[in-house]
């Protein structure tokens, strides 16, 4: 099952979309591992075992509480998603367990990818002025690939803010395991991408 629109899609196409989904295409037992420290999942023998790979970034972005405010409010708005090449409704909330699609434009056709908000964390220590606030996606029945992804920023005891996306994921489908190298290109594009929209973000 793939969802495919030929034209960007609609609010309606993407509820058709979420609709006809159904439920996660990973096992339940890796649910909310993004939510650990990069360095433990990348140890994770049992995602390795399962075939799958860990995509890491973390840059910085900007520093202060302005900026953490303003990556903050990038993410609840998906404004890292703000790309020639791929969307998200920027109506959609950052909230447990609510479905939404990523848009993603491949030659003529849009790709429709659905997914659900497993988790969203926010920490704050008022003491070390450290704060930090993330959420992660997971996918659904439908997704091209299987797995899970976090979003985060995070102001450290430097008063830089950090900009961190951390994934495991695996094909799903014929067309993303025999396409895997280019899905993985295109995973180091969005990354590039997804950091300078969040710094432009900020910067404004």
């Amino acid at each position: 099952m793939v969802f495919l629109c030929w034209d960007r899609p609609s609010p309606e196409d993407q509820k058709a979309c979420i609709d006809r989904s159904g439920d996660f295409n990973y096992d339940s037992k890796f649910r909310g591992a993004t939510a650990i420290p990069s360095g433990l999942l990348k140890k994770d023998k049992e995602l390795a075992k399962d075939g799958f790979l860990i995509n890491h970034s973390r840059v910085c972005v900007g520093s202060g509480s302005h900026s953490f405010d303003k990556g903050k409010d990038a993410l609840q708005n998906w404004r890292h998603f703000a790309l020639n090449w791929a969307f998200v409704d920027t109506k959609t909330p950052v909230q447990n367990e609510v479905k939404f699609c990523v848009c993603v434009k491949e030659f003529f056709p849009w790709l429709m990818m659905p997914l659900q908000v497993v988790y969203t964390k926010e920490d704050r220590d008022s003491q070390k002025a450290l704060r930090s606030f993330g959420f992660a996606g997971g996918t659904l029945k439908g997704h091209l690939l299987a797995g899970e992804e976090r979003f985060s920023v995070t102001l450290d005891e430097n008063n830089q803010v950090w900009y961190e996306i951390l994934s495991f994921s695996k094909p799903a489908h014929i067309l993303s395991f025999f396409g895997y190298p280019y899905v993985l290109v295109k995973q180091k594009l969005f990354v590039h991408q997804s950091t300078n929209a969040i710094r432009k973000h900020i910067s404004r």
